[in-house]
């Protein structure tokens, strides 16, 4: 397991001054904007405007804090995300706008390129068991602290476990998130 503490996530600004990023994992490690295999962040969205585009990308965006975001695709289709809201998947080549609910907002994005990975996004708020059957479990830690196979986890950390394997979530206090990513390789 690699523990991911959130200390040590690079942050960086947009070109257009809307936002930041803060890389939590990409694959390969060092790879680009135009060459990853899969990338997991965290941006704080201060600002509406388009999507950057990512061809031959499948993207999954949950919102973590703020009231929301309104995302307008170019065909369109309106889809309105929340805290509340389950993470929602749709192809990074799809030509959208955000509009932010009532101010700023932080998501997590995860992306995946189309035929060689694939992934899933869950948030969890208990304790439990999580079994991974191929590829990679990344667990990213929204509140709360968290025992991960014995391995401390605060707030904002995350971890990266190869499969197979099963994981032992443990959880202290009652105000906990955490999000699974189950990054698998193939079509």
């Amino acid at each position: 397991m690699r523990i991911i503490h959130a200390a040590d996530c690079l942050v960086m600004p947009w070109k257009n001054g809307g936002g930041t990023t803060t890389e939590i994992a990409v694959a390969p490690q060092g790879a680009s904007l135009n060459d990853f295999d899969w990338r997991i962040s965290m941006a704080h969205v201060g600002q509406d405007g388009p999507f950057s585009s990512f061809p031959g990308i499948d993207r999954t965006l949950s919102v973590l804090a703020g009231s929301g975001i309104t995302l307008a695709f170019g065909d369109g289709e309106r889809v309105h995300l929340d805290r509340s809201s389950a993470p929602y998947p749709f192809a990074a080549d799809r030509a959208v706008d955000g509009a932010l609910v009532d101010g700023p907002i932080d998501d997590l994005n995860v992306m995946s390129r189309r035929g060689r990975w694939r992934h899933l996004v869950e948030r969890l708020s208990g304790a439990r068991s999580l079994t991974a059957t191929e590829g990679l479990l990344v667990l990213v830690t929204r509140k709360g602290d968290w025992l991960v196979n014995d391995a401390s986890l605060a707030s904002g950390d995350s971890a990266i476990l190869d499969a197979p394997g099963r994981v032992e979530l443990v959880v202290s206090g009652s105000e906990v998130e955490l999000y699974a990513i189950r990054l698998t390789p193939g079509a």
